[in-house]
């Protein structure tokens, strides 16, 4: 066998072997959800903002946590459930409580540059473990974008627009952390699950 035949042959299974881990690292970030669920009927695609809230199962009536934003806002915090993938996935109701309508922060992206550049998003949202000293940011995909309900950009007098943000999950023995989104006061959750 030649050098060349040997280079080569290495050169494709490293390709091969990359390709395979980007493929698993992909499937990997998914939700898992494989029902045929539909999104709710009460709320048209454009005021839901692009991206979709992934699917509430379990969720209670009550909120786990209310918090105060600008102008009216309230993120009503309805769920944090752990999978068995390793992360949690949060979801919530953004409401405008207020008169007019109001024109989310872009501070809510958060000030890294990889997630600036996909649109306004709920990125700068972060879970903190204050027993183990740890902070937990929001997921990204291999795209840079951040595992959470995008292209929002305002919310009209008296709507509700569901929101998720899927975050690395913190040790099984961690069931409260504090949630942290920027503009609105933080607070104090349960994971469950």
């Amino acid at each position: 066998m030649s050098m060349r035949f040997t280079a080569k042959a290495r050169r494709g299974m490293v390709a091969m072997t990359i390709a395979v881990g980007l493929a698993v690292g992909v499937a990997g970030c998914g939700s898992g959800d494989t029902g045929d669920k539909k999104p709710d009927a009460s709320a048209s695609p454009s005021e839901r903002g692009g991206s979709q809230a992934s699917p509430q199962e379990g969720q209670s009536a009550q909120p786990l946590a209310e918090m105060r934003g600008p102008d009216g806002l309230t993120l009503k915090v309805m769920s944090a459930q752990r999978d068995s993938g390793g992360f949690v996935t949060i979801n919530a109701q953004l409401k405008n409580d207020g008169s007019k309508d109001a024109v989310l922060s872009s501070q809510l992206t958060g000030n890294e540059t990889e997630i600036m550049k996909n649109g306004q998003s709920f990125g700068g949202a972060t879970l903190v473990d204050s027993k183990a000293r740890k902070r937990y940011y929001v997921l990204r995909d291999t795209d840079g974008r951040p595992l959470t309900t995008i292209g929002i950009q305002s919310v009209r007098a008296g709507d509700t627009v569901p929101v998720f943000m899927q975050f690395p999950a913190p040790p099984a023995g961690t069931t409260e952390v504090s949630f942290q989104l920027p503009t609105f006061a933080s607070a104090t959750i349960k994971i469950s699950g």
